[in-house]
């Protein structure tokens, strides 16, 4: 998988990318990110990105050409599944989206800034549209981060148990269920007894009861319409 990320600020993202699971994943090389200035394509001696809104009104907008000149010069290389634009206003991610985008091969993250981008790029060109929150960052570059690290986990490949994403929270619309480790008491707080059973059939059901049970009384929402 490829993603670039196109940003008014792309150093904001170069931790995420640089350590843990992200950074083994393109070492393997199962996952390359591409960061691109979009000051690079701004406009005249002074590289311009935004410019007032038509109308009046408080905020910048992201012009047209800058973004558009940039995404053109990316698919003259290769094909893209998505441009995704980072925006409060754009549809919830969720588990079910990471999902779908990581079977993707090629996709383009805009990272909305300002006041956001002309409606123009979100009319003709964007084909789908993001946001990780009910609240407003300073930009899209975090919320790119977000949703790329729940992209590219999902990848076969990039966790050592590849199994492990199967039983995240949000798969199979419930929340994970406890998880122990080591020491099985300790303050004279014990594991639940079940864990150390070795009956796996029974620990499994177990896990299954405790997650309904989280999710009804923590996220009922998630459960609506479902039989469970």
């Amino acid at each position: 998988m490829r993603i670039d990320i196109i940003s008014a600020q792309p150093r904001l993202m170069d931790s995420p990318f640089e350590h843990s699971i992200l950074k083994r994943a393109q070492e393997k090389g199962l996952v390359s990110v591409h960061l691109h200035d979009l000051k690079e394509y701004g406009i005249g001696k002074h590289n311009q990105i935004d410019d007032y809104q038509f109308g009046g009104g408080a905020g910048m907008v992201m012009m047209v050409e800058p973004i558009l000149n940039l995404i053109q010069d990316l698919s003259k290389e290769r094909n893209y599944d998505e441009i995704i634009y980072m925006t409060p206003d754009g549809a919830l991610f969720d588990q079910k989206t990471a999902n779908n985008l990581s079977l993707k091969e090629n996709i383009i993250i805009l990272c909305g800034h300002y006041k956001g981008v002309d409606q123009r790029l979100r009319d003709h060109v964007i084909t789908k549209e993001i946001s990780i929150g009910s609240y407003v960052l300073s930009g899209g570059e975090l919320a790119a981060a977000v949703v790329s690290d729940a992209i590219i986990r999902l990848i076969p490949g990039v966790l050592n148990d590849e199994s492990s994403a199967l039983y995240d929270s949000f798969q199979d619309n419930l929340l994970a269920p406890p998880v122990y480790t080591r020491p099985a008491e300790i303050n004279g707080w014990k594991v639940p007894e079940i864990l150390t059973s070795g009956n796996f059939p029974k620990i499994e059901a177990w896990r299954e009861a405790k997650a309904l049970e989280i999710t009804k009384e923590r996220r009922p929402d998630l459960l609506e319409g479902d039989s469970l």
